[in-house]
């Protein structure tokens, strides 16, 4: 059972859906990092319920950082963060608690824990643990943000509305900010909420894909062959719930082309190595060769939705039909455009720490 992610950066999530509190232990920070609630706050804002196209749960999220801190800077030690849960109603879990919600981890959970797991809202399965990430990565950001190093998500398609073209690095994170949905393609963000609409009223969901961009890593970062940057970072993406599939770069679709179309061929610019082209995403061998990391993240459609589903009742093992109720996004990938940048910026600060570009105490007394 492992509820932690980082070897030298290290985060620990904690807390359920229905439970008092969501939270996070960071340890490995560096002691003097300059830290204040503002600068976790506004990454959790960014993902709490109640916006557009989101859950109406209403919850405050204010976060509380209990330790970690003195006169706020880092003091080495661990750094404690955590949210109370202010809106819960567990009424219609109790109630159907022996009947697995199809696709969710009902079952998976009641058979792994011998029926000891948190049913309500699916306890810490549920997507209110990324509020943890979240948190955590807030500091791995602030800690990147200092080496130069710049982390943005938006989202790039919802259901079959995918955003057109390639949106400029510098412009990127403006865009996705004016969206209410984080989509950096305004036309495009307009049809999406559209399409999330039709798919609310109709008690369906639908999936999306989040694309993200490191820009300003150094070249070398990365530890093959088993810590390479693309199997920590999906090691930390593939722990968000909902998360299918992962690429980097051109990603699949370079099985379809040749190498003399696939290949990022050299060019020096202002003195420095550069590709022509970036199909690779950044990473070479596993190692980032100075070029923006590129990557997307499928989620699957929220598995919560009001149409009847066939199930089966576990205490009797017979089949029941189940319609869920409660409050639940009609599409996950929305609130989770800061838990990619969350969990991205949590792998690279461990890994930038591995190979020394980030050291043992930042700033000076």
């Amino acid at each position: 059972m492992s509820f932690g992610i980082g070897s030298e950066f290290r985060m620990t999530v904690f807390g359920e859906s229905h439970g008092r509190c969501i939270g996070v232990v960071v340890e490995g920070c560096p002691p003097g990092l300059e830290i204040g609630v503002d600068d976790i706050q506004w990454e959790l804002d960014r993902r709490k319920p109640g916006r557009e196209a989101t859950s109406s749960r209403k919850e405050r999220d204010l976060v509380r950082i209990e330790s970690g801190l003195t006169n706020n800077r880092t003091n080495g030690g661990p750094i404690m963060m955590m949210i109370s849960n202010e809106d819960t109603d567990s009424s219609w879990y109790d109630r159907n608690r022996m009947v697995p919600r199809p696709s969710h981890a009902d079952y998976t959970a009641f058979v792994k824990y011998g029926g000891f797991n948190d049913w309500r809202g699916g306890g810490f399965f549920s997507g209110r643990i990324t509020a943890g990430m979240v948190m955590g990565g807030a500091i791995a950001k602030k800690l990147l943000s200092r080496r130069g190093v710049k982390i943005i998500a938006h989202l790039v398609q919802v259901g079959d509305v995918r955003a057109k073209g390639e949106i400029p690095d510098a412009e990127l994170e403006a865009k996705a900010r004016e969206s209410p949905i984080w989509c950096a393609d305004k036309e495009v963000s307009a049809l999406m909420s559209e399409e999330l609409e039709k798919a609310k009223s109709e008690n369906d969901s639908l999936g999306g894909t989040v694309e993200c961009r490191v820009l300003g890593l150094p070249v070398g970062v990365g530890e093959p062959i088993f810590d390479s940057v693309e199997s920590v970072i999906s090691h930390g993406i593939f722990s968000i719930p909902a998360v299918k599939g992962i690429e980097f770069g051109g990603g699949f679709g370079l099985s379809s082309k040749r190498g003399s179309e696939a290949n990022d061929e050299f060019a020096i610019e202002g003195g420095r190595i550069v590709t022509q082209s970036n199909n690779s995403g950044g990473i070479l061998g596993g190692i980032t060769n100075g070029m923006p990391i590129v990557l997307r993240v499928a989620f699957k459609p929220t598995p919560s939705i009001g149409k009847k589903q066939r199930s089966v009742d576990i205490s009797t093992m017979k089949k029941k039909e189940i319609r869920v109720e409660g409050r639940h996004d009609p599409c996950i990938a929305v609130r989770a455009v800061p838990v990619v940048e969350a969990m991205v910026a949590t792998c690279l600060a461990d890994l930038m720490i591995r190979v020394h570009k980030i050291g043992r105490v930042e700033g000076k007394i």
